[in-house]
Parts: C-alpha cells; sequence; structure tokens
C-alpha cells in the first residue's frame, strides 16, 4: 500500500535503497542459517520461510565466496535422488558470527534512537 502513495521515481529509489539494505545483511543472515549443513535450495527456503526472500542467482556465488574466505566448508552428499552440496560454517565463520552478531545488535539500537527520536 505504502508504495501505491509513491510516484514512480520515489517508488523506484525505494526499491533500490530497499535492495541495499537487503544485500548488506545477506553474509549474517546466511552464517546465522548453516550451523546445521544445508544444501543451498533448503537454505533459500528457510530464509524465506522466515522473511528473507533470496533468489539463486544472489545466493550460491555468496556461498562459495564464503567458503573460499574460510568462513564456510562444504561436502558432497550423493545419496538420495541427486548430488547436493552441503555447507555449513566453519570455527572462523562462527566466530565471525558472533562479532557480526554484536555489531549488528549495537547497530539496531543506535538505529531506532535515531529513527525514535526523530519522531518525538
Amino acid at each position: 500500500m505504502y508504495n501505491m502513495m509513491m510516484d514512480s521515481t520515489t517508488a523506484t529509489m525505494h526499491e533500490k535503497l530497499t535492495q541495499e539494505l537487503r544485500r548488506g545483511v545477506l553474509v549474517l543472515a546466511t552464517l546465522s542459517q548453516l550451523k546445521e549443513a544445508r544444501y543451498g535450495y533448503a537454505l533459500i527456503e528457510e530464509l524465506s520461510r522466515q522473511g528473507l526472500d533470496i533468489d539463486q542467482g544472489t545466493l550460491y556465488p555468496l556461498l562459495r565466496r564464503l567458503e573460499e574466505q574460510g568462513l564456510l566448508e562444504s561436502e558432497w552428499n550423493v545419496e538420495g535422488s541427486r548430488p547436493r552440496r552441503y555447507y555449513r560454517i566453519s570455527r572462523n565463520g562462527s566466530e565471525l558470527l558472533q562479532v557480526l552478531t554484536d555489531d549488528w545488535l549495537k547497530l539496531v539500537e543506535v538505529m531506532k534512537d535515531l529513527l525514535l527520536e526523530e519522531k518525538e
């Protein structure tokens, strides 16, 4: 409904800025959901179920990059109907997840203060 009240230029800007905000949290969201091994599509479904939609073209390159950085580990499971690559957070990834989580929670508090201050 909010988008219907905006002109097309503002709506386009809103969409782009929302994408930028979402892009910034994808690493944190992905790491947080890989404490147990999951394959890509299962991760997409879980993130979507929790309200964060991500498409395959975004997730799979992210998973590969996080693995190259040593934040994830992966292994192929060839049992079942087709082979699947399962990802799990590494020890380094777990340590970074804790730091990023702390940073995120502090940032949320700061933003709440800034945004609520503006409404007073």
